[in-house]
C-alpha cells in the first residue's frame, strides 16, 4: 500500500472503550474468562453492546487456533476476524488490518482482546514453556537449550553493553522508573519501593541480567473496541484516533539478528510516524514492551527518541521516571504492573487512559499524543502505534 493510501487511513478509526481484568495474581480463572471479563467492560467502555460487535482480533501463545473458541465463548458472530499471532506485539498489529475492514465497511466495530492465567494457571511453568516450544519451534537455537526467552535478551544486552559502553546501573534505571510509575498506578502488582542498589544486588539468572531486569509473571485480561472516527465522536468516551501503525519483522530467533542492538523497532517506527505525520520529538507518552530492561533502551533508539548506543545515558537520573524528560512506561510496565505472557495489549491500553486524562496520580497533564510499541519472540516482531486526541488530528 503507498504511503499515500496509508496517510488517508490516519485518524480514520478511533479506540472507543478499553479495560484491563485481574491484572496480577487471580487464581480460579481461565485464559478464556479473564479475557471475556476484560472483552465485556471494554465494550461496555465504549458504550456499546456484545451484539454490536462485528469484528474480532485476538491471539494466545497457547493456541494454534484460539480465535474460534474466543468467538464460540463470546457468542459472537463476526464479518472480521484477524487471529495473527505474532508473540506480544500482537495486538498493536492487529490495528491497522481492523482499520481497513472499518474503512471498507467490512464491520463497524472490532474487539481486540487477550487473556492469560500465566502465573495461576492449574499447569506449572515449566509445562508451558514445553508447549510453546512444541507449537514454535527454533531449529538453529533449541538443540543448546538456552533458557528462553530470557537468555537471548541477556545476549542483546550482553552486546550493548560491549559496543557502547552500556552499564548494569544505566538497565536498573529502566526497572527502577518503572516500579516509580508502578506506584502512582493501584493495578500495579509489584508496588515496593526499588532501588538502583536492589537491582545490582539482585539474583542473577542470565548474565548481565538479575531478576529484577525481567518482568512480572502474572495473570491479566485486556480489551480495547476500534469503531470509525465518525461513530467514536458520538460515543459516551473521548474518542482517541489511531494516526499511525505499522509492524515489522525481520527475524524469528535471536541468532539471526544481523545486528543485536537494532531491532526491526527501527523500520516499523519510522513508518508510523509517516503515516501520522509525526515524529519522536512529537509524542508526549511512551509506552514499551519492557519484558527486559534492555528491551527499553533498544526501543528508545530505535524509535527515535534518542541516538543509538545513548539511550543509557537518556534514562540516567531518572529521565524516564515520573518528573524525568519523557514519560515512559507510566503503568509500570511488564517490570511492574503486568506481564501475562504478551504484554503489547497493556502497552496501548495505557497509552489510551492517558489520553483520556484517566490515570489519576500518574496522568501526564496536557497529553494529546502517545506511542505504544510491541515487542514479539526474541526481538523479533515488533508493532508501532502513533495515537492522539481530537487536538492532534
Amino acid at each position: 500500500m503507498s504511503d499515500t493510501s496509508l496517510k488517508a487511513l490516519r485518524g480514520s478509526a478511533a479506540i472507543a472503550g478499553v479495560a484491563t481484568f485481574g491484572c496480577g495474581e487471580t487464581p480460579g480463572f481461565t485464559d478464556m474468562e479473564l479475557l471475556a471479563r476484560a472483552a465485556r467492560a471494554a465494550v461496555r467502555d465504549a458504550g456499546l453492546k456484545m451484539s454490536d460487535i462485528d469484528g474480532i482480533c485476538t491471539a494466545s501463545a497457547a493456541a494454534t487456533m484460539w480465535a474460534m473458541p474466543v468467538v464460540e465463548y463470546l457468542g459472537l458472530r463476526p464479518r472480521y476476524i484477524d487471529s495473527t499471532m505474532l508473540g506480544g506485539s500482537s495486538f498493536i498489529a492487529h490495528l491497522l488490518p481492523a482499520m481497513h475492514a472499518l474503512q471498507s465497511g467490512q464491520c463497524n466495530a472490532v474487539l481486540v482482546c487477550y487473556g492469560s492465567a500465566q502465573r495461576s494457571a492449574q499447569f506449572g511453568r515449566r509445562e508451558i514453556g514445553a508447549a510453546r516450544r512444541w507449537l514454535d519451534p527454533q531449529p538453529y537455537e533449541a538443540p543448546y537449550e538456552p533458557m528462553q526467552p530470557l537468555s537471548s535478551y541477556a545476549l542483546a544486552a550482553s552486546r550493548h553493553m560491549f559496543e557502547f559502553g552500556t552499564t548494569r546501573r544505566q538497565l536498573a534505571e529502566v526497572a527502577v522508573a518503572a516500579r516509580a510509575w508502578a506506584r502512582l498506578n493501584p493495578e500495579a502488582f509489584m508496588r515496593e519501593p526499588l532501588s538502583i542498589d536492589d537491582v545490582l544486588a539482585a539474583r542473577m539468572v542470565s548474565d548481565p541480567l538479575s531478576v529484577r531486569d525481567c518482568c512480572l509473571v502474572t495473570d491479566g485480561g485486556g480489551a480495547y473496541v476500534l469503531v470509525r472516527a465518525d461513530r467514536a465522536r458520538d460515543l459516551p468516551k473521548p474518542p482517541v484516533y489511531v494516526l499511525g501503525n505499522a509492524t515489522a519483522v525481520w527475524n524469528r530467533q535471536i541468532s539471526s539478528m544481523h545486528d543485536l542492538t537494532v531491532t526491526a523497532a527501527s523500520q516499523s517506527g519510522r513508518q508510523a510516524y509517516a503515516m501520522a505525520g509525526l515524529s519522536a520529538k512529537d509524542m508526549a507518552v511512551v509506552q514499551v514492551y519492557d519484558a527486559f530492561t534492555i528491551n527499553t533502551l533498544l526501543f528508545l533508539e530505535d524509535l527515535g527518541f534518542c541516538k543509538k548506543g545513548e539511550a543509557g545515558s537518556f534514562v540516567e537520573n531518572g529521565g524516564i521516571a515520573p518528573g524525568g524528560h519523557l514519560p515512559v512506561n507510566t503503568n509500570g510496565g511488564g517490570l511492574s504492573c503486568v506481564h501475562p505472557g504478551m504484554y503489547g495489549i497493556f502497552a496501548l491500553i495505557e497509552a489510551v487512559r492517558q489520553l483520556r486524562g484517566d490515570c489519576g496520580e500518574r496522568q501526564i497533564a496536557g497529553a494529546v499524543t502517545a506511542l505504544a510499541h510491541g515487542n514479539g519472540g526474541t526481538l523479533s516482531s515488533q508493532a508501532t502505534a502513533i495515537l492522539g486526541t481530537a487536538a492532534a488530528l
